[in-house]
């Protein structure tokens, strides 16, 4: 719609409004009407499209104070004759008057321009909708593969929907993904949709960059004497990962290739040592450690402590 035509529209009429409304109640209006003519609801309707452009462009004049009393002023001063149809700036006649005589209607020395200007932005384009933001969580597994989820929305003005999408691989806990057009409807198209991810922890599994972390109890035996074990993957199987004899607490190993796949980039699992200790130590297992103890008491790995502490 021109700027230059919108008094000779009734604009009131357009919305399903009476001037006497209130701003909610011409807020309410609109966005029933917005829900029922919603692009997505219509769908290439052109007829339909028209008209929920035409009431787009009638809400955002009559929600704004200042907007809407120029308008009434405007529209009183078209149907009583005082404006003629072609608009100001057109030929004079009874009760009519041109450009020149526009500002004793406002009677601020304002041309017929400068009011356009001021009431409708300058003839600027038709905003877009504004951008949304949702969140949603998925599980840590889902994280790494991949996983398709189905979001709730309702875009002001619009009616609730459930939207579905994919996330990808290796995604990021707090990444964003973009939705373009499930934003909030606008005289010249939705908004977009930006849907935050948030990712649930693992009970074993850590995540940095694209590498997976992991620590792995072993017994004090294993550890001393090397082992080879099971040990479990975010894939679901199992990969054997040999342990060195006189492997020490806090040693990390690399299994390569078993980390977040990201792309062209896949990361490693790295698992890092734990030896773990018995909280009580009875009979034979008793025995055969102090045995042990008697056999390595040379061994002092306190040896250089105090050389160190003084250097």
């Amino acid at each position: 719609m021109a700027a230059k035509d919108l008094y000779e529209k009734d604009l009131y009429k357009i919305l399903g409004v009476q001037k006497s409304d209130d701003a909610a109640t011409v807020k309410k209006q609109y966005r029933k009407l917005a829900r029922e003519l919603h692009p997505d609801k219509t769908k290439g309707d052109k007829k339909l499209e028209d008209r929920f452009k035409e009431v787009s462009e009638a809400y955002e004049v009559l929600s704004d104070d200042k907007k809407r009393s120029e308008y009434d002023e405007m529209r009183g001063a078209f149907t009583s004759g005082r404006i003629p149809k072609g608009g100001p700036g057109g030929p004079t006649g009874p009760g009519g008057f041109g450009a020149g005589d526009f500002s004793d209607l406002f009677g601020n020395g304002a041309g017929a321009q400068d009011i356009f200007s001021t009431l409708f932005g300058g003839g600027r384009a038709p905003r877009r909708g504004g951008d949304l933001e949702a969140a949603t969580s998925i599980s840590f597994r889902d994280c790494v593969f991949g996983t398709e989820i189905n979001l709730k929305v309702n875009p002001p003005g619009s009616s609730p929907t459930t939207i579905t999408t994919r996330v990808p691989a290796g995604i990021n806990d707090g990444a964003k993904i973009k939705l373009k057009g499930r934003g909030a409807p606008g005289q010249a198209g939705p908004g977009d949709l930006y849907v935050v991810i948030n990712v649930v922890p693992h009970p074993l599994f850590t995540r940095k960059g694209e590498n997976l972390h992991m620590t792995l109890p072993v017994t004090f035996t294993e550890a001393a004497l090397g082992a080879d074990i099971s040990v479990p993957t975010i894939s679901g199987d199992e990969v054997t990962v040999r342990i060195a004899p006189g492997t020490p607490n806090g040693r990390t190993l690399r299994v390569k290739g078993r980390g977040v796949k990201k792309g062209h980039l896949t990361g490693d699992l790295m698992i890092t040592i734990e030896v773990q200790v018995p909280q009580r130590v009875d009979g034979k297992a008793k025995e055969a450690l102090l045995k042990f103890a008697e056999a390595t008491k040379e061994y002092d790995p306190r040896e250089e402590l105090a050389q160190r502490a003084r250097a």
